[in-house]
């Protein structure tokens, strides 16, 4: 399975995983949103900045998934916080993560530069920072 995920241009997510020192992913809600329950070892992540460029620059393979179960807000910032070396969040992401009653933390393998190619985002009209696209070759422009 492939997905789309848009990173922290301002924090260089991207610059981060390619030097791999970021070598986790996090996303989290207060319930469980996309892409709580979806990600599987072995799917592959493509990789697109948030800052409107719109290319697809860095791929990678998941090593590991962990799906939390409901949390308090203590439990939430003890996992983000234990995992901070892996994360490499700023203050601002940090903030924005911990305390999420869910949390999907997302570990990284195989982490690449791809040639930069655009997407076709018509097919989803919920434009979130996490598409579940099957086959990247079907999006691809």
């Amino acid at each position: 399975m492939d997905h789309v995920v848009y990173v922290d241009a301002k924090a260089n997510e991207m610059e981060k995983l390619l030097a791999e020192t970021k070598k986790m992913i996090i996303r989290g809600a207060a319930g469980r949103k996309m892409p709580y329950g979806r990600v599987n070892v072995g799917d592959k992540l493509y990789f697109i900045n948030n800052n409107s460029e719109g290319l697809i620059k860095t791929s990678g393979t998941v090593d590991n998934v962990f799906n939390s179960e409901k949390m308090s807000k203590e439990e939430s910032t003890t996992l983000v916080d234990n995992n901070q070396d892996k994360l490499q969040l700023t203050d601002k992401q940090f903030k924005r993560w911990a305390g999420k009653r869910y949390l999907v933390l997302i570990e990284l393998r195989d982490i690449v530069a791809v040639d930069p190619f655009e997407i076709d985002p018509n097919e989803y009209g919920n434009m979130d920072d996490w598409l579940l696209v099957e086959d990247i070759e079907r999006v691809k422009k």
